[in-house]
């Protein structure tokens, strides 16, 4: 018997020493800059950039978002959208977007999402779940601010994701509308390119990750704020992106595991949007992506169009607008 827990104990060491080797020593890695992620913002003219605006959330922690007013000239300005931007990004990312949404009539509130811009500690959140939290105190002061006859969800990317995790969530009510935006949806759906890391765009630790999901499993959750996902960013990160996400992070901002069950669970209707030529995912492979969760799901493809360019060009933000002033 004496033998027999020698043996167990020192195989508990021999997994609890792996695991922490994992843990220290497996750190992502920034991929080459993808060219095609930067080059797009360099078209965009940010002079008119509105300023942050600030929210309390429950944690007491200031959250930034930029406000867009509709254009007076327009009937219905009481139409809000909340504009979620992609992985590494901020709502300076989504400023093309915003200003053509609010030429077409909405009034456009583009929050940076805990961990990017001017939103907390870059790269990290303090729990899974606190994006949801902090999303319902953003609608709650906006509930004081601007009485809505609608409001639509959009999410861009990784925002996307995240619009889909919250359009299946208890929160999937407050909104009348989503639309999804050449949306992450999980590594290994139809419209993931082969490696799955978004054509170059990040690099995951899967080692780490799947370290800390053992932890977690167990109730730790200590060494969850260990980053776990770097981004190809240009070099000197000119556009204060975000350049790695933690473990908690990565987690939250994206679509449930099985997004599948988001899209079950919305009960708003939905539709989804990708340029012809997105560099990150596969955008003849969309429709077949959310075919499976929610049949007839609408997917408008907008040609000559790339992944940022949805959200950066004439092309793709009048194609977002129009999509948004209509029916679906």
């Amino acid at each position: 018997m004496r033998v027999i827990l020698i043996t167990v104990a020192a195989l508990i060491l021999l997994v609890v020493a792996a695991l922490a080797g994992t843990i220290a020593f497996d750190k992502p890695v920034a991929p080459p800059p993808m060219a095609s992620v930067a080059d797009p913002f360099r078209k965009v003219d940010f002079s008119d950039l509105p300023p942050p605006t600030k929210y309390p959330a429950r944690d007491g922690t200031q959250l930034a978002y930029r406000r867009y007013n509709a254009n007076p000239d327009l009937p219905k300005t009481d139409r809000l959208v909340v504009l979620i931007h992609g992985s590494a990004g901020s709502s300076i990312s989504m400023h093309a977007t915003a200003k053509a949404l609010a030429a077409a009539g909405a009034t456009v509130v583009a929050p940076d999402i805990r961990g990017h811009g001017e939103s907390g500690s870059s790269g990290d959140i303090a729990y899974i779940g606190q994006l949801e939290d902090d999303l319902e105190d953003l609608l709650n002061t906006l509930d004081h601010t601007h009485h809505a006859a609608e409001t639509t969800l959009i999410g861009f990317s990784a925002g996307g994701g995240f619009a889909l995790r919250i359009a299946g969530s208890r929160l999937g009510p407050r909104f009348s509308r989503v639309i999804l935006l050449a949306p992450y949806l999980r590594y290994d759906a139809p419209n993931a390119r082969t490696g799955g890391n978004a054509g170059g765009w990040y690099d995951i630790a899967i080692p780490r990750i799947v370290a800390l999901s053992l932890l977690t499993q167990v109730g730790i959750a200590s060494f969850d704020g260990l980053p776990a996902l770097a981004f190809a960013l240009p070099p000197g990160n000119p556009n204060h992106l975000t350049p790695t996400y933690s473990y908690r992070l990565l987690l939250n901002f994206a679509p449930d595991d099985d997004y599948l069950g988001d899209l079950r669970r919305t009960s708003r209707p939905l539709m989804a949007m990708d340029g012809a030529d997105d560099e990150m995912f596969l955008s003849d492979k969309l429709q077949s992506s959310l075919a499976a969760g929610r049949p007839g799901t609408r997917v408008d493809i907008v040609p000559g169009v790339g992944h940022i360019g949805l959200t950066t060009t004439p092309a793709g933000t009048a194609a977002i607008a129009k999509a948004w002033s209509g029916s679906f």
